[in-house]
């Protein structure tokens, strides 16, 4: 997507709830293990080379996006945002320490990053300044996704677990981002379209709204004509994830050509993420 959830495959719904060890902070950031797997933040370039190329096969490879020449000649996914966020990756041990053993990621960006980049990846597609202007901490995720063999829940818990650490550590208080509905005709996906905005839209005070030269209106069916459960079933399972969250969408549609995707802009307090984390540990000390 472009503003950042680009193309999302299918994944399990919903944020964590595993059995995965705590997180152990050091200099290099979160560490989650469970098993052989493992959630925590890109350590080096090759890391960051790693997520990029796992980007690649999915994005290009598999979903069919558009890449540039340069992208297509290294077979890596990147842009001028990558060297200054953080990114997310599950690794697992058992298919050793090399690139091929990140099977998953997450790209975050925060006020600092977007700053030294002159604004945040989102901006493109939609006027977020309402997001912008509120006190603390915000962060923009992005270029979600899962190598085809790990689009498991265990895989996503392990992911939402990071985020939710992430989001404990830096003290954010809003999640935004793009997600992506497959295909780039807003006429074959009026349906969740129409859906997300009569049921899901976000409250004035926190709207993004499409850029005007870009802007899809998703309103394509009349809201009594729309089916709940079946216009929910249809949605890619990161977005119902989100809206299980209490997450919103904003106001207006995104084709994005390059990626093959029609994309909306995803706002989600961290209030109900953070929640359900607590529980969990609350839990697990209580049965320590």
């Amino acid at each position: 997507m472009s503003a950042d959830t680009k193309p999302t495959p299918p994944m399990p719904d919903g944020p964590p709830d595993g059995s995965a060890s705590g997180p152990q902070w050091g200099a290099d950031g979160l560490s989650i293990r469970s098993g052989t797997m493992e959630v925590r933040l890109a350590r080096s370039e090759a890391d960051i080379d790693a997520s990029q190329a796992l980007r690649y096969r999915v994005f290009y490879d598999e979903m069919a996006a558009r890449p540039t020449p340069e992208m297509a000649a290294r077979g890596r996914d990147f842009d001028d945002f990558d060297p200054l966020c953080d990114h997310l990756l599950v690794i697992d041990h058992s298919r050793g320490e090399g690139a091929s053993s990140v099977v998953g990621t997450y790209r975050l960006i925060r006020r600092a990053a977007a700053a030294r980049h002159g604004g945040f990846y989102t901006a493109a597609e939609y006027d977020i300044a309402k997001l912008e202007a509120l006190p603390g901490e915000i962060l923009e995720l992005g270029r979600s996704c899962v190598d085809v063999g790990y689009r498991t829940r265990p895989t996503m818990q392990l992911l939402w677990r990071g985020i939710a650490e992430y989001v404990f550590r830096h003290r954010i208080g809003l999640m935004f981002g793009c997600a992506s509905l497959h295909g780039t005709d807003p006429a074959a996906l009026a349906l969740p379209l129409s859906y997300l905005y009569h049921y899901h839209l976000a409250p004035i005070e926190l709207r993004p709204r499409a850029v005007e030269s870009r802007y899809v209106d998703m309103r394509l069916l009349p809201a009594e004509t729309i089916e709940p459960l079946r216009a929910l079933a249809d949605l890619p399972p990161l977005v119902k994830g989100y809206l299980r969250l209490g997450g919103f969408v904003g106001d207006g549609a995104v084709v994005d050509e390059q990626f093959n995707t029609t994309d909306i802009c995803i706002v989600v307090k961290t209030e109900l993420v953070t929640e359900k984390y607590s529980r969990h540990y609350e839990r697990r000390s209580r049965e320590g």
